[in-house]
């Protein structure tokens, strides 16, 4: 979240930068103004009752001592009063800063200045883009089809066994999924990043502290007997690896990669752009992180957006990346670089992977801190990207690799798979 001091030093330049978002901001910064006032001038008050209050209190026994006892009284009384202020002071300042801290959790983050504007996916601005998209012939199959085909993914059955959006991968389609994660594990170690294999499932802390919580759209499936959450994404528990602790300069970045299944919900999906792998409720993906430092965090975005380019380029696979507009990117994100591959059959680009920017807001809410060369403590950059989530990219492979003779493998996964064509 925003910290309190940026929104009281730069009310207005906040207010503006939100609204690329498409958030007014006014209201609740007003809120959390007004109550910051309070909050500031109940602690004042506070203070100086409490002074009052020694004072009076080491004034009873020395009234005491000399006989005064009428002295004494007025004294006592007028603990009393103080007392009984200093609770009403404690209860308004208490309340202030739950103000405080229930308007902060519902402002999103700035995005960085380089945020197009725009109101949806549609004004994304494509940065890049590379690889060769097949010429397939007028009979291609969809993905859908051609799991069908070669007996790899089983829709209907995930269906009888779940419900729709949770399949079940058969024979050649587990030997590529398991490939692809390995693959992508690999690379990962290789550019410097350490695995770890976290929990499928948070505590309200973990999806707190990375802005999954509050869950304002219901995306979250919620165990709600133990109150814990299943995961949408590594992200969730890996960052929250580095919740309350304070981290040393020299040791950042802290890059770690981590494979997991995903849960979501994804209320309000429907229609033919959720067919077959296009949006499921629980896949696999592979999910790096980095910790950092406010200097250095958008060279480490930069280095995280090369790393996922050679991953698609190794796959073989027609890719472009997309600079996230203000009305597309996410709450908790200040930038935003998606990649998208073409699928061939379907004839239209599929996300497969967002590579943000949080800058302190999740650090903020998970106090993630550093300690710098000055000795002072500060807030940590969080960064992370999907590298990558497995459906989409195997929707692309399937469909932009059928030949007549089968679905061929890209020669970078055959030593994963341990075989070269499926039919």
């Amino acid at each position: 979240m925003l910290t309190l001091k940026v929104i009281t030093e730069e009310r207005e330049d906040v207010i503006r930068r939100l609204a690329k978002k498409h958030f007014d901001g006014r209201e609740l910064i007003g809120r959390i103004l007004a109550a910051d006032k309070t909050r500031r001038e109940s602690q004042q008050t506070l203070d100086t009752n409490l002074s009052e209050l020694n004072r009076t209190s080491k004034s009873i026994g020395q009234w005491m001592k000399e006989g005064k006892k009428a002295e004494a009284e007025a004294a006592r009384s007028r603990v009393s009063e103080l007392k009984e202020a200093n609770r009403k002071l404690e209860e308004a300042k208490s309340a202030a800063e739950k103000e405080i801290h229930e308007c902060l959790v519902l402002i999103p983050n700035l995005p960085h200045e380089s945020v197009p504007e725009g109101k949806g996916a549609e004004d994304n601005k494509v940065e890049k883009m590379g690889g060769r998209i097949p010429e397939l012939p007028a009979d291609a199959l969809p993905h859908w089809e051609l799991a069908k085909k070669y007996d790899l993914i089983d829709f209907e059955l995930g269906v009888k066994i779940t419900g729709a959006g949770f399949p079940v991968y058969k024979g050649y389609g587990c030997r590529l999924q398991r490939a692809l994660v390995n693959f992508f594990l690999d690379n990962a170690r290789q550019a410097g990043y350490l695995e770890v294999q976290p929990p499928y499932v948070v505590n309200a802390d973990s999806g707190y502290g990375t802005g999954q919580l509050p869950d304002k759209e219901g995306q979250m499936y919620h165990a709600e007997v133990d109150d814990l959450y299943l995961i949408p994404t590594a992200e969730v528990p890996v960052t929250n690896m580095y919740r309350d602790i304070i981290l040393d300069e020299a040791s950042l970045p802290m890059k770690n990669a981590a494979y997991s299944a995903c849960f979501r919900r994804e209320a309000g999906s429907y229609g033919k752009d959720v067919r077959g792998l296009n949006r499921l409720h629980q896949f696999d993906k592979v999910e790096i992180v980095r910790i950092d430092t406010p200097e250095h965090s958008y060279q480490s975005l930069q280095e995280m957006v090369d790393y996922v380019q050679t991953l698609v380029d190794k796959l073989e696979l027609p890719w472009r990346i997309l600079r996230l507009c203000g009305g597309d990117i996410s709450f908790t994100s200040a930038l935003t670089f998606d990649f998208e591959v073409f699928s061939a059959a379907q004839k239209r680009w599929l996300e497969v992977s967002s590579v943000s920017n949080f800058e302190s807001y999740q650090a903020n809410r998970l106090k993630c801190r550093y300690r710098g060369a000055d000795k002072k403590t500060h807030l940590c950059h969080t960064l992370n990207g999907s590298a990558l989530a497995l459906p989409r990219i195997v929707a692309a492979l399937l469909e932009n690799n059928q030949t007549p003779e089968g679905i061929r493998v890209p020669a970078a996964l055959v030593p994963y798979t341990g075989f070269d064509i499926i039919n």
